[in-house]
């Protein structure tokens, strides 16, 4: 399967296939062997602008000494990873498994599939107002003799060609500047420097025109409604030394203290500064201006059985100003300790995966219900994406017991009267008209 990474920008290409747009726009990569911050979340299509562009990196390198790793291709659009990338399940075919390499072992990531390119303000340009030094122009091979110094700042620039400058194909240059690029990485870590890489493009390779005005048609025509796509919240995440640690994403979190009144906390703002996590246990603590504090205790074992580590959801606890209720996990809540676990719905009545706890009579009617729930609180690999999800509904569900049982009593008609039929034997004597009839004694 395919990269995350590379899915976002074919997604991105797809949704802005039928909107063009004549901005002029190019992809930028960024990994750190420190945390980055975490980019804004925007809607497929969005063009990053050179201001947005500008305030991330005065939030990446506004304080202390960086180590600033430039690859700029010639030439580079997204178009170029969706197609040379392997996307399409053609792993092997990919031309990008340094890159891809890289994205994921790092331990921050982040990626912007288009990002608005103007000759006046260019990557390099905002890099070096943002870290007040001037670019070092280096290669792959000179890079080891370059003295990097950690007490100040350094920019130093890889150039990368393009497929319109060269006699080979578009797929060999893109692998031989990935191979570039894993070359010089490789150096980097040899120094055992902390350094920041970027792979963008000095221009578009491909840049999208608008398309001309037509004079509208005569006649009737059938009118539709452009969809409206609805903006989806960022999960929330904790950040335990600039490192992804808990993530929770949830399309409601409803609560409901009094009889058949509920409110849903999704729609508030919660801060997680109370949150703590550590190898073996994980609290994520969201308190919101409301006065409700929502906790999520989880904690995570060996199982020789299994031979693997796996995580629970121990508790959730709703506290308001004045009570606290707590509500117990179930067994079913849990999944291997690298995965994340989701649930269509999580709730503490009904068919309840949380289970009050008894002891607390105060708060019996208080009563949880979360929608689309999601959450993981270890093994963030993938940075500030969720990883393969567990999910809570079983493999046999309702439906296909009840398909499972219709198909077995139907089959065993179906064998009941074929061996009925078997049984059947013919007549060995007939009767013959030209003879005496057959008479068969009958006896008591």
């Amino acid at each position: 399967m395919a990269a995350r990474w590379l899915m976002v920008f074919l997604s991105v290409f797809l949704a802005s296939f039928g909107t063009a747009s004549s901005t002029a726009q190019v992809p930028l990569l960024m990994w750190s062997t420190h945390g980055l911050p975490l980019a804004t979340s925007s809607s497929a299509g969005h063009i990053t602008s050179n201001e947005q562009l500008a305030s991330y990196f005065s939030a990446t390198f506004g304080s202390g000494t960086h180590t600033v790793l430039l690859f700029l291709q010639d030439k580079l659009s997204k178009d170029d990873f969706t197609v040379f990338a392997g996307v399409f399940g053609n792993k092997q075919d990919g031309v990008f498994p340094n890159v891809e390499a890289l994205m994921r072992s790092s331990t921050s990531s982040v990626t912007f599939p288009a990002v608005e390119w103007s000759p006046a303000a260019s990557t390099v340009t905002l890099l070096e107002e943002q870290l007040g030094v001037s670019p070092i122009l280096v290669d792959a091979d000179t890079l080891s003799s370059v003295d990097l110094n950690a007490s100040a700042s350094i920019l130093l620039v890889i150039n990368l060609p393009s497929c319109t400058r060269s006699q080979k194909s578009c797929q060999e240059v893109l692998r031989e500047n990935d191979a570039t690029i894993g070359k010089a990485v490789r150096v980097m870590q040899d120094k055992n420097v902390a350094y920041t890489a970027m792979y963008t493009g000095a221009r578009p390779s491909r840049v999208i025109s608008s398309p001309a005005v037509k004079e509208p048609a005569v006649g009737r025509s059938l009118l539709q409604a452009q969809a409206v796509i609805p903006d989806v919240r960022p999960p929330i995440m904790f950040n335990a030394s600039g490192v992804p640690c808990i993530m929770l994403w949830a399309q409601n979190l409803n609560i409901s203290i009094l009889p058949n009144v509920w409110t849903d906390l999704a729609n508030d703002t919660a801060s997680v500064t109370n949150s703590a996590c550590n190898a073996t246990n994980a609290l994520l603590v969201l308190s919101y201006t409301t006065g409700f504090t929502l906790s999520f205790a989880m904690s995570q074992r060996f199982y020789p059985v299994s031979a693997r580590n796996w995580f629970t959801l121990d508790w959730v606890q709703l506290r308001s100003p004045n009570l606290t209720a707590t509500f117990v996990g179930s067994r079913a809540i849990s999944a291997p300790a690298e995965y994340s676990f989701r649930c269509g719905v999580l709730r503490s009545f009904g068919q309840a995966l949380l289970v009050p706890n008894s002891t607390e009579q105060s708060v019996a009617g208080w009563r949880l219900n979360f929608i689309d729930f999601q959450i993981q609180g270890f093994g963030l690999s993938n940075g500030t994406n969720f990883s393969y999800a567990s999910d809570c509904a079983g493999f046999f569900t309702a439906g296909i017991w009840m398909g499972l049982l219709s198909s077995l009593l139907l089959l065993a008609i179906f064998v009941y009267g074929l061996h009925m039929i078997m049984q059947l034997n013919t007549m060995d004597r007939f009767d013959d008209p030209k003879g005496p009839s057959i008479s068969v004694p009958q006896s008591d």
